[in-house]
């Protein structure tokens, strides 16, 4: 195998590997609902995401991958060099957050890994500033339009369920939150997984592997899909703790709401090719039932910390993905 191969071949590596931590670390966020309720325990509902993560390519087109691939830095200035310090840059900061159990942004790390990699090379002017402001932009976005869709949702579940016996009430939603789990994994696998195609297929291009266009091919579609599910199957309990009873404490019939309305969200920024975070997604969720109820019933010192977390990622992400950009100068070129 000669040396350019090799080198191919290690970063394709890499990129699953940063596919495969993204399942492990965001994909419990689709499943802490469904946990806390305790509709299912947690080995059946991480089997449960992980089936419908794998699935979701069958729903969902590529614009995010599009976005990831074209739409962050100038395709022109990508580089081997470039792909690695962005993808080290994403997993050494999801790595640091999984650890301390801080439910940070896998997509968040990973664009400003590509960031951060891309201006090491070429300065500011390497920034395609279009697709960086609707990701930005999005940091404020999706937690909030989770948050006012969750709380709709409540209200309107309340009001139909008003004069229902608890009993039955319960049962609905216990079952309806198989739906809505099923609907969020699929919104994780249909945008997270995407992101890794992006880096994948931008690497293929750079390379003259994509016949001059621009595309993403069913070979790595699938790999990426296998690479989340298979995270996803490791669980990441820790963040399902805090997402899941330390936020709020949550019945089947707000699990519901919290799922469905981050799902709607993330089906919505899907078909626009924007890269946004579950976790950010779902927290907004979860918060606007907790609020719901009673702005006392949320533990806002938690959702703090991790809205702290939301606006350290991308710059950290960015500092090691620059430094990693330096340390590939040095066995890829």
């Amino acid at each position: 195998m000669d040396h350019a191969l090799l080198i191919l071949v290690f970063l394709i590596g890499v990129a699953v590997l940063f596919d495969f931590l993204n399942g492990l670390h965001d994909a419990a966020n689709s499943i802490a609902t469904i946990v806390a309720t305790r509709v299912l325990p947690p080995v059946f509902a991480v089997g449960w995401a992980a089936f419908f993560n794998f699935i979701a390519f069958l729903f969902f087109g590529l614009h995010v991958a599009d976005t990831i691939g074209r739409g962050i830095v100038d395709p022109g200035i990508i580089s081997d060099q470039v792909i690695f310090g962005a993808l080290m840059g994403a997993i050494v900061w999801n790595v640091v957050t999984w650890l301390a159990g801080i439910p940070s942004s896998s997509s968040h790390a990973l664009v400003g890994g590509l960031l951060g990699a891309g201006v090491a090379k070429a300065g500011t002017g390497a920034i395609v500033v279009a697709g960086v402001a609707k990701t930005v932009a999005a940091i404020f976005l999706s937690p909030a339009i989770g948050f006012v869709l969750a709380l709709l949702l409540v209200l309107l579940v309340s009001w139909l369920f008003v004069k229902a016996n608890p009993a039955f009430a319960d049962r609905v939603f216990r079952g309806l939150q198989f739906l809505s789990a099923s609907a969020y994994s699929l919104g994780h696998g249909g945008n997270d997984a995407q992101k890794t195609m992006g880096i994948i297929a931008i690497l293929l291009y750079s390379r003259g592997l994509l016949g001059g266009e621009f595309h993403v091919p069913f070979w790595v579609v699938i790999t990426c899909q296998a690479a989340i599910a298979l995270g996803t199957l490791f669980g990441g309990w820790r963040i399902v703790h805090t997402m899941g009873s330390r936020i709020t404490r949550l019945t089947p019939q707000q699990g519901f709401c919290a799922e469905t309305g981050g799902a709607i969200t993330l089906f919505a920024a899907t078909s626009l090719g924007v890269p946004v975070s579950t976790t950010h997604t779902i927290t907004g969720a979860i918060v606007g039932v907790g609020a719901a109820k009673r702005v006392s019933a949320v533990r806002w010192n938690v959702a703090r910390s991790i809205v702290t977390a939301w606006f350290v990622t991308m710059p950290a992400a960015a500092a090691i993905g620059a430094l990693f950009y330096a340390v590939g100068g040095l066995f890829l070129t």
